[in-house]
C-alpha cells in the first residue's frame, strides 16, 4: 500500500518538475524574491534574520513587563 502511494507521488513529482516550464541553470530562478536589487535584498535579509533572532528577546520583555 505504501509502495504504491510512494510510486504515485514520485511519478507525480517527476511530471511536475518535467512540465513546470522551468529552464533551470539560472541562479536564483526558483527563489520567491528577486536578487537583482542588492539593497532591497539586504533589507529583507536583515528583517528576516532580525525578526527570528529578536523574537525571543521581545517575548521575554513582554513576559517580564506583564503584571
Amino acid at each position: 500500500m505504501f509502495a504504491r502511494a510512494a510510486a504515485i507521488s514520485r511519478s507525480g513529482m517527476t511530471n511536475l518538475v518535467r512540465y513546470s516550464h522551468s529552464h533551470g541553470g539560472i541562479p536564483g530562478e526558483n527563489l520567491p524574491f528577486s536578487l537583482t536589487n542588492r539593497y532591497k535584498l539586504t533589507a529583507l535579509f536583515i528583517v528576516f534574520c532580525g525578526s527570528g533572532l529578536g523574537a525571543p528577546f521581545f517575548i521575554l520583555r513582554h513576559q517580564l513587563l506583564k503584571q
